[in-house]
């Protein structure tokens, strides 16, 4: 099967110096949380950005802080590692007022031990003044000095441009063996473990009523209708603020790490329960690695139910899980096995449309009739004019549409043109991502 692979790109520097910021502003949306606090950001947070053509994956990371040793501190400074470990290449974080910082220093060392491609970007410099300051940091050692502001969005061209001059384009790569890796995430003690016990046939994972029991994810190899699968079965993923040590951080940073290496993410949701925003939350984190959903409602014999039970839960779970509506709904048991390998039928489904390719001529057809049904909106006086539309890549199907200037569409019709391309395309179950190319007459 031909995966997508993105290189990796880590943020990394000491609390508080604008790593958020500069996270949010390169991938052109509010992701991450913002405030002026130290250490707010404690996970890695992800997210597919792009420039001039090149595609990665960000990843923005924790404050490195070497000389608090709590255990949260402790779990930052080794996600921080984690980060730098998988990345391609790493931009270095610091500040113009806080020259001669001996954490810069050690950060340096760092990141030459690693032997990682590395970017010195100096943040808030917003006049030239301050720019002329910034090469001051060349005393950490004898490489170029990146002035930017991530706030005012001042030198990141320059610093993109160094960054992914020195990256591997992002490449469709055989998965080993055609396995179809299977993450089954959701909240503490909704029966994750259970689950894949029961599928498996044995205590593979520890199984127990006390939340938290499962640490780090679990891979397990299973063949199931002449197909092969690996089953990741993960901790639970609880808010931040609830994680109080350094082992429960480093499982939880664990679970989003499998979400983003999956094929298929199953959501699980207990029926006992109501639909919480972690488990939105947790959705959110399937929604930015772009693999394949399904939302599988366990406990559902504890229930009792009537004729219309289902129905009322299906519709609540699509009205919370609106960002998501491609992913199927499966109610189960995993105590009892009610439906539990009905997992596999739809994994199968999602696996179909997750790696098909549409041919161009049909793709513009389509197109051309989507238009015709309902034409860009004029903005500041001008019109979107789309000139043509081709799939570049699959594991999720993405698509570029080649338009007189990107930066007229709205929001609201390109959620209109992925519908209508779902539908007239049959990408029900998958995920799709759009991406916009300027070409001119």
């Amino acid at each position: 099967m031909k995966r997508r692979k993105l290189p990796i790109v880590a943020i990394i520097g000491r609390p508080n110096v604008g790593k958020s910021t500069l996270f949010n502003r390169i991938i052109g949306r509010r992701k991450a949380n913002v405030l002026d606090i130290p250490g707010l950001t404690r996970d890695r947070n992800y997210a597919p950005a792009e420039w001039n053509g090149w595609d990665f994956f960000l990843v923005d990371t924790g404050g490195y802080d070497p000389g608090d040793q709590s255990d949260i501190t402790t779990g930052i400074r080794e996600q921080v590692l984690m980060a730098v470990e998988e990345a391609q290449a790493v931009i270095f974080l610091t500040e113009v007022d806080h020259q001669d910082n001996p954490v810069d220093a050690q950060i340096v060392e760092l990141l030459r031990s690693r032997n990682k491609p590395f970017f010195l970007a100096v943040n808030k410099c917003d006049n030239s003044n301050l720019d002329n300051q910034a090469y001051a940091f060349s005393s950490l050692g004898g490489f170029e000095i990146y002035p930017i502001s991530a706030s005012h969005g001042l030198g990141i061209g320059t610093l993109l441009d160094a960054v992914t001059e020195n990256l591997p384009r992002a490449k469709e790569e055989d998965d080993d063996d055609d396995e179809i890796k299977i993450a089954i995430v959701g909240k503490q003690n909704v029966g994750k473990s259970t689950l894949v016990n029961k599928i498996l046939g044995k205590t593979r994972m520890i199984a127990a009523s006390l939340p938290g029991t499962t640490r780090d994810a679990v891979d397990t190899p299973y063949e199931y209708g002449g197909n092969r699968y690996l089953l990741i079965d993960t901790a639970g993923i609880r808010r931040r603020g609830r994680i109080t040590n350094s082992p429960e951080y480093m499982s939880v940073a664990s679970s989003i790490m499998s979400i983003q290496r999956c094929d298929v993410a199953v959501l699980l949701l207990d029926a006992s329960q109501e639909i919480s925003a972690q488990d939105a939350h947790i959705g959110g984190y399937i929604l930015e690695a772009g693999c394949g959903a399904i939302i599988a409602v366990n406990k559902w014999d504890l229930l009792e139910k009537d004729n219309a039970t289902s129905g009322a839960f299906a519709k609540k779970i699509k009205e919370e899980f609106s960002f998501i509506p491609y992913a199927p709904i499966l109610f189960l048991s995993a105590k009892s096995g009610q439906r539990a390998w009905n997992v596999f039928n739809l994994v199968d489904d999602v696996m179909t449309q997750y790696t098909k390719r549409i041919d161009t001529s049909d793709l513009n057809r389509e197109l051309e009739y989507i238009v015709q049904k309902h034409n860009p909106p004029i903005r500041k006086g001008q019109q979107l004019k789309i000139k043509y539309i081709t799939q570049t890549a699959v594991a999720p199907p993405t698509f570029t549409l080649f338009v007189n200037n990107p930066k007229l569409l709205h929001f609201s019709y390109e959620r209109y043109l992925l519908n209508q391309l779902r539908t007239a395309l049959g990408f029900d179950k998958s995920p799709l991502r759009l991406k916009l190319r300027r070409k001119s007459n």
